[in-house]
């Protein structure tokens, strides 16, 4: 396995006097902070030249240089993984994809995902821009959200709906369960969103992040929860999730972002389903919509809800 130097990073004044392994990990995007303690010990991330303890105590200018194992990408294999469709064709595939599946493969996720249940029904015709970890992968939404996501099977069809997704034309509505009662009928969340500084697995509202746009519609309220329609303008990373955080009204069974919020409910993480999905078809122009039903667990909660107000 050959060594190939990833990055050298300068430590800037705000990280000064701060431990070795925090520093690395808020400079190294994309990696966890025990793999790179793990690489600290191992001797392939130098604190100015020189092996350090992952609690050393770094200074500003100090250079830092991390040296990044060769990954072997293992074979991404076909699978007969049932797919609920919503609208397919020769260009593009629509699917509901269920609670708990990965979309694509990732370390610890290389069976089972979207992916290997594409390439199984689709074969050899699905675009290659992502590569082959994300072949006809365009947008994701996350392991424990449901809903409808973009599959597409050429690089034509995979440039035109990228370029919607960019210039924010894409028509995506989500359905959420939010803790509390929120007073408001529509409101508008803008705020840019960022890699958490301090968990880096984690988005943040910050201000030097990228901007991010969540228009939001009342459905029904029950009190300690309220039903709410999120519309998209940008795509994020866990952006709905990140914004509804913001304003205090995490999403139900949100694990992650919604602190020490337990769910009443089965819901084996956040309440959001992807329901509305529209686009301009790569080939023929056609305005093209799709709609996921809601889950049935989201449907039982719902419901349960319905009769705490009767």
């Amino acid at each position: 396995m050959n060594d190939t130097v990833s990055n050298v990073f300068i430590v800037p004044e705000d990280l000064d006097s701060e431990r070795f392994d925090a520093v690395i990990a808020s400079l190294s995007e994309g990696q966890s902070r025990s793999y790179l303690k793990s690489l600290i010990k191992d001797g392939s991330v130098l604190l100015n030249g020189n092996t350090a303890k992952p609690s050393a105590k770094v200074k500003e200018g100090d250079r830092i240089t991390l040296v990044l194992p060769e990954k072997i990408i293992p074979d991404i294999l076909p699978e007969n993984i049932p797919l609920d469709i919503l609208y397919e064709d020769e260009d593009i595939l629509v699917v509901n994809k269920p609670k708990g599946m990965v979309v694509h493969p990732a370390p610890g996720h290389y069976s089972g995902t979207l992916v290997n249940a594409v390439m199984y029904h689709c074969g050899d015709t699905l675009s290659g821009i992502n590569g082959v970890l994300r072949p006809g992968i365009v947008h994701r939404i996350d392991r424990d959200t449901t809903g409808s996501i973009i599959i597409c099977k050429n690089d034509a069809a995979h440039s035109s709906i990228a370029a919607q997704l960019k210039e924010h034309t894409i028509v995506r509505r989500y359905y959420a369960i939010l803790y509390d009662n929120i007073a408001e009928d529509e409101f508008t969340v803008d705020r840019p969103i960022g890699r958490d500084p301090k968990e880096r697995k984690k988005m943040a509202v910050r201000t030097d992040g990228k901007r991010a746009v969540t228009h939001c519609k009342v459905l029904r309220r029950f009190g300690d929860f309220t039903y709410v329609e999120c519309r998209l303008e940008t795509g994020r990373t866990h952006q709905i999730r990140v914004h509804m955080a913001y304003i205090h009204h995490p999403l139900l069974g949100d694990e992650v972002y919604a602190g020490k919020r337990k769910s009443p409910f089965k819901t084996e993480g956040q309440c959001l389903h992807a329901g509305v999905l529209g686009f301009i078809h790569p080939r023929t122009g056609e305005y093209i919509e799709t709609s996921a039903p809601l889950p049935q667990y989201f449907v039982d909660i719902l419901s349960k809800l319905d009769n705490t107000i009767h």
